[in-house]
């Protein structure tokens, strides 16, 4: 940076924190934040520790590395809702919905599940609810299957382990070594799929978002009722999912992205 740092006020050093955090694609050491923000070392530290304690920043257990936590990402998501991004986003879910008849919704990575961000409801009445700001697990949904197929294979084997394969839905994966090899087929297919491994009766598939430097963003998914919809019918909507997920990546990254 070129700012001259010891002019800026210290809660724009803690922002600074954040933009370089959200930019990275991995947790950072505070010696790897120096690196991007020239700041003493001892201002970092004081400074993160500060962000941490207030529930902005959690250390990762691997390392002791900073990222971004829970009132973090609900900040940054409300500044999403509040902008041009969130009508223009919401349109290509509306469309998405309209055309499958089925929830479609937009999901993010949080501390230990997927947390839906938007959502659009099918016109039927027998639906499953899965709220705004709800978070649900990694292993048995299709956004975060495709969440941890992102990694690679020591990033993925390290969130393997410090997690609990619970029993959700009849068709959880509770075996490690099984989910590795379906973690495997989703990364080699381009998206994910659950089949009522989250909640019984429930079907749902789920393509991936980008940035631009190939990190996973996002999951545009939606879900249905096995009565109205069986799993080889929604994998059929996979090519128009990629599609809208298309759309939502120029929208958000592309050079006429909105605001």
């Amino acid at each position: 940076m070129t700012e001259n740092l010891d002019r800026i006020p210290t809660n724009m050093r803690m922002i600074l924190i954040l933009e370089t955090l959200a930019n990275a694609a991995r947790p950072l050491s505070v010696a790897e934040i120096g690196e991007v923000i020239d700041l003493p070392k001892p201002t970092l530290h004081r400074l993160c520790t500060t962000l941490e304690e207030e529930g902005f920043l959690i250390r990762d257990s691997a390392g002791g590395r900073m990222r971004p936590a829970r009132r973090t990402r609900l900040f940054a998501s409300g500044l999403l809702m509040a902008s041009q991004l969130h009508i223009s986003r919401r349109m290509v879910l509306t469309t998405l919905a309209g055309e499958i008849r089925e929830t479609c919704n937009f999901a993010v990575p949080g501390e230990s599940g997927m947390t839906y961000l938007d959502r659009v409801d099918t016109p039927w009445p027998l639906r499953y609810q899965l709220p705004i700001g709800a978070e649900v697990p990694f292993h048995c949904t299709a956004g975060g299957k495709l969440f941890l197929a992102s990694h690679d294979t020591t990033g993925r084997d390290r969130m393997l382990r410090s997690m609990s394969l619970t029993v959700e839905g009849p068709n959880s994966i509770t075996d490690a070594d099984v989910l590795r090899r379906e973690l495997d087929a989703i990364r080699e297919a381009g998206y994910s799929w659950d089949n009522e491994e989250f909640m019984a009766g429930m079907v749902a598939v789920a393509t991936p978002i980008h940035h631009p430097d190939g990190r996973f963003v996002a999951a545009l998914a939606f879900h249905a009722p096995v009565q109205r919809m069986r799993f080889e019918e929604a994998k059929r909507w996979v090519p128009r999912l990629a599609e809208a997920a298309a759309d939502l990546e120029k929208l958000m990254f592309g050079d006429d992205a909105v605001a």
